[in-house]
């Protein structure tokens, strides 16, 4: 009798609060819970990608769940499949592998989970993608170095991203599109150092002895570039111009000096607040677009000065 009463009371409770039945109450006060799949850690840029998402998503009065895949896509499947069963509402994904992770984008659709791709984009199964136009990054650099060089050209050593990655491909596309007008410019391909630092210092440490005739060297992102930097240094060859892509504050500060000459801005704080705003948008019923473009422009010695401060990526100008 008493357990019976105490069920009833339980059933008067939840029939009178506030907002009428308990589903309405319970999607009013749901919490909204953002997946979050990243690539790496090992970069500054995804440290920062990451601290730009979870920025937004505590403005948002969200929950972030985050995993670090650290470079394997096996495992960034597996924590897909984690954060699905942890019960999130939408994923963002920053992919290993684009194709590689399909098993994971198959899974979200199985679980009528929206995708969000950041960064770095998937053929398909992704409702919208928020990043940059990294043919266009990439052009802005090559057009640079381009400059630099000037009529005589040169040999360019060109340091790449990820194998198979779409952020790879694009910088590169646009890359020798802005050098191609001058024929006596030739791109000598380096290996993919993964964005890594210390992996493209190794790379360097080769390429150099490889090519002593080199005149510039491009690197997929400033985080490499700056490793090509220090190699170049260590060997004394002061006269090798070096440019990379992401706007990077010790890229930025690096100009002053004269080796280092461009990079494209890509602020990866203001693109993980902008995915989780399109994740949250998403959630709640509104229309988002396909992609969505976090922008760039390029930084070289005319303007390097005017960027400062102690962030870790350069911002946008106003």
């Amino acid at each position: 009798m008493v357990a019976g009463l105490v069920v009833a009371a339980a059933g008067c409770s939840v029939s009178t609060s506030p907002g009428g039945s308990s589903a309405a109450s319970d999607k009013k006060d749901h919490q909204v819970v953002i997946g979050f799949s990243e690539v790496t850690q090992q970069s500054p840029f995804y440290v920062q990608l990451k601290n730009g998402a979870q920025q937004a998503a505590t403005k948002a009065g969200a929950k972030l769940m985050f995993a670090d895949a650290n470079g394997d896509v096996t495992k960034q499947n597996n924590d897909i499949q984690d954060l699905i069963t942890r019960g999130v509402d939408v994923l963002l994904i920053n992919p290993v592998d684009p194709k590689g992770v399909a098993p994971g984008l198959a899974a979200a659709k199985s679980a009528h989970i929206p995708v969000i791709t950041v960064d770095r984009p998937v053929p398909s199964g992704a409702v919208s993608h928020v990043g940059r136009d990294n043919v266009k990054m990439g052009r802005l650099s090559g057009e640079r170095v381009a400059k630099a060089l000037g009529p005589a050209g040169g040999k360019i050593i060109e340091i790449q991203g990820d194998a198979g990655g779409a952020v790879a491909r694009d910088r590169s596309k646009g890359f020798d599109q802005a050098v191609a007008a001058n024929p006596k410019i030739k791109i000598v391909k380096g290996p993919y150092c993964d964005y890594i630092r210390s992996k493209a210092v190794a790379a360097m440490q080769d390429l150099l002895q490889a090519n002593p005739d080199v005149k510039a060297v491009y690197a997929h992102n400033d985080d490499m570039a700056l490793g090509a930097l220090q190699v170049l240094r260590e060997n004394r060859r002061t006269d090798v111009k070096v440019a990379g892509v992401d706007g990077l504050m010790e890229a930025v500060k690096a100009i002053a000096g004269g080796q280092y000459i461009a990079t494209a801005l890509n602020d990866p704080i203001h693109e993980g607040q902008l995915a989780v705003q399109t994740a949250m948008n998403e959630h709640s019923g509104q229309h988002v677009p396909s992609y969505v473009d976090a922008g760039t422009a390029l930084v070289d010695p005319s303007n390097a000065a005017g960027y400062v401060g102690s962030d870790v990526f350069a911002h946008a100008q106003s």
